[in-house]
């Protein structure tokens, strides 16, 4: 009778998780987005395509640098002047780098696994573009820097102290500019999510297309001055300041000083990342 009795007393259910186990508490968003920075570097890394760029273009900056010291004579001007334009050159290759990062998940389908994992598919993209450009600024930086260090070794003659704004630009600036590049092949290779197609449209627009569109009859050096390689381009000269055409590098007129180049090139980054976002939010994985 008495164990009837206990049985049909209403037991006491526990309001907290059972004991020895802590409550799951959902991470806020700024913890959120870090783990994703972390899982999009284990990703980077641990693909050997990147590396391979990376050692690419650090090898192509300073061999080119080097063969320039080593041709270089005062009687030709300024040596700043004569160093100008290689920082762009291995631009391609960290476009490559940063597209193989994106579209290297649609090919294998990893990219639904990471969805999976962030519903909000705006952080995940956010947070891959950061670690990308990220990791382009730093290859950048090493890469100039050593391009730099070489050069007054093999061309001691050569006037290249880092003794004004603009020649710490022209030097550090590189990892900027990479880092721009980067924003842009990393939302070409969200809209086109295949390899071949995204390096061939970035390749071509680095290599020929704005290069045709400035030697247009008329309209060419208007156009050339909204190009975004070419302010790139621009950010990194050293001793071009106004927007001259008599005294510009490149032949076309400018509407902006370097920084505002830079700014500008990043802006079209940023707009076609935006776009690209908006497109992987509205499409399947």
């Amino acid at each position: 009778m008495t164990a009837l009795v206990g049985d049909a007393l209403p037991r006491a259910v526990p309001d907290g998780p059972p004991s020895g186990r802590a409550p799951v508490v959902p991470p806020g968003r700024g913890r959120a987005f870090t783990r994703l920075l972390a899982a999009e570097r284990i990703k980077l890394v641990s693909t050997r395509s990147p590396w391979w760029c990376a050692a690419v273009v650090v090898a192509l900056l300073v061999g080119l640098t080097a063969l320039v010291a080593a041709q270089y004579v005062p009687e030709r001007g300024s040596a700043w002047l004569s160093f100008a334009g290689i920082g762009v050159v291995p631009m391609s290759v960290v476009a490559v780098l940063a597209t193989l990062a994106v579209t290297s998940e649609y090919r294998t389908a990893t990219v639904r696994t990471t969805f999976l994992a962030a519903p909000h598919r705006t952080s995940a993209l956010l947070a891959k573009t950061v670690v990308v450009a990220g990791a382009a600024a730093v290859i950048g930086l090493l890469a100039s820097f050593a391009a730099w260090g070489l050069a007054r070794v093999v061309a001691p003659q050569a006037d290249l102290a880092l003794s004004s704004a603009a020649e710490w630009r022209a030097v550090a600036g590189v990892g900027a500019v990479y880092a721009v590049v980067a924003v842009l092949a990393v939302a070409v290779g969200v809209l086109v999510r295949h390899s071949a197609g995204a390096i061939t449209a970035l390749m071509v627009w680095i290599l020929v297309g704005e290069s045709v569109l400035s030697s247009l009859p008329r309209v060419g050096p208007d156009i050339a001055a909204w190009l975004p390689v070419r302010n790139l381009s621009r950010f990194l000269v050293v001793g071009i300041v106004d927007p001259d055409p008599s005294r510009s590098f490149f032949g076309e007129r400018h509407l902006f000083g370097p920084w505002a180049a830079l700014g500008y090139a990043a802006a079209v980054s940023i707009a076609v990342l935006a776009l690209a976002v908006t497109a992987a939010r509205r499409r399947d994985a």
